[in-house]
C-alpha cells in the first residue's frame, strides 16, 4: 500500500468514524435537553459515567489491555478530560433556554475554533482565506444571536464557549495521538466527569446553592432528586452514547488531520432539527436557518483553506 494510498484510507475511516459519534451524540442533546427541566446536569453526567465506566474497561482491555491506563500522560489526559467537561457541562446548560437547533448551531462554530487552534498547537497554516472564513463564520453567529434586538439570549454564549473548549480538546488529542490509544483517553476523560461533576454538585449542596432564577444556572446548581426508573435509564444510556461517540470522536482525530475530519462535524445538523421538532415540537427560526447555513459554508471553506505544516 503506498503512502498516499494509506492516508487516504485513514482519512475515510476518520471521517466515518466522526459521522457514527455525530450522530450518537445528537440522540443524547434530545435525551439531556428532556431531563433538562427536572433533573441537575451533574446527576445526568455523573450516571452516565458510571455507565460508562465498565463499556470503556471493556474497550481498553480489548484495544491496548489494562495495563495501558498506567500512561506517564496521565496530568495532560485529566487536563483534557476537565476541558470537556467545561464543554459538555456550557453546552448542556444552553438546552433549557434555547431552542435544540440554535444550541447546536452555535456549538458548530468549533470547527471554526479548531482552524484557529490547530494553527496555534499543531502549526496547521491557515491562510487568508480561511481567515476571512472564520469572520463569515461569525457573521452566522451575531444572526444567530440577535444582539441588540430585545431577542438576545445571554444562554447562547454558553454554545460558544463550549464549542472554544470543545475545539482544544480535540486538537489535544490530534496533538498527542501517537502516545495514547483511543480509548485510554477516553476512559480519563470519562473518569474526569465522574469525579470533577460529583464534586462540582457537592460545593453547590454545601453552599446552599440549589435553585437560580434562571433555567441554566439551575439547571446547573439544582438539588439532586431520585430519578425515576424512565428517567435513570435515560441518564444510563446516555452512558452507553458517551462511551461509544467519544471513542469514534477522539479516533477520528487520531487518524485525520483536524482541519480536514472536522467540516464533518456538520452533518450533525443533519438530525438535531429532527429531534427537535419531533420531541419539542421546535420550528427552527429563520435567522437561526440563515445563521446556521452561513456558519456551515464558512466552517467548510475554512478548513479546505487551511494548509497542512
Amino acid at each position: 500500500m503506498t503512502r498516499s494510498t494509506l492516508v487516504m484510507s485513514r482519512t475515510l475511516a476518520g471521517v466515518l468514524s466522526l459521522c457514527a459519534g455525530v450522530f450518537i451524540f445528537s440522540l443524547q442533546d434530545a435525551i439531556l435537553k428532556g431531563l433538562s427541566g427536572s433533573h441537575a446536569v451533574t446527576l445526568a453526567i455523573v450516571v452516565r459515567s458510571l455507565v460508562g465506566i465498565p463499556i470503556l474497561l471493556a474497550m481498553v482491555h480489548f484495544e491496548s489491555g489494562l495495563g495501558a491506563l498506567r500512561t506517564r500522560h496521565w496530568k495532560l489526559l485529566i487536563a483534557r478530560g476537565l476541558i470537556l467537561l467545561v464543554s459538555y457541562t456550557t453546552y448542556y446548560m444552553a438546552f433549557p433556554v434555547l431552542p435544540l437547533a440554535e444550541a447546536v448551531a452555535l456549538f458548530f462554530t468549533s470547527p471554526i475554533f479548531v482552524t484557529l487552534l490547530a494553527a496555534v498547537f499543531l502549526r496547521e497554516k491557515v491562510t487568508l482565506k480561511s481567515w476571512a472564513a472564520v469572520i463569515t463564520g461569525f457573521v452566522g453567529v451575531i444572526i444567530i444571536l440577535r444582539p441588540g434586538t430585545g431577542l438576545f439570549e445571554p444562554a447562547a454564549l454558553l454554545s460558544l464557549l463550549s464549542a472554544a473548549a470543545y475545539a482544544l480538546s480535540m486538537v489535544l488529542a490530534r496533538r498527542y495521538s501517537s502516545d495514547e490509544s483511543t480509548t485510554v483517553m477516553a476512559f480519563y476523560v470519562n473518569g474526569v466527569y465522574l469525579v470533577a461533576a460529583g464534586l462540582v454538585a457537592l460545593v453547590f449542596q454545601s453552599l446552599g446553592l440549589t435553585a437560580s432564577v434562571h433555567p441554566s444556572l439551575d439547571f446547573l446548581v439544582r438539588a439532586w432528586a431520585m430519578p425515576d426508573l424512565k428517567d435513570l435509564l435515560l441518564m444510563g444510556l446516555c452512558g452507553v452514547i458517551a462511551a461509544l461517540g467519544m471513542t469514534l470522536l477522539t479516533h477520528a482525530y487520531r487518524l485525520a488531520r483536524a482541519n480536514v475530519v472536522t467540516v464533518f462535524e456538520y452533518t450533525g445538523m443533519l438530525w438535531v432539527p429532527l429531534w427537535g421538532f419531533l420531541f419539542f415540537a421546535e420550528v427552527p427560526k429563520f435567522t437561526t436557518v440563515i445563521g446556521t447555513i452561513i456558519i456551515i459554508a464558512a466552517g467548510i471553506f475554512a478548513v479546505r483553506s487551511a494548509k497542512g505544516p
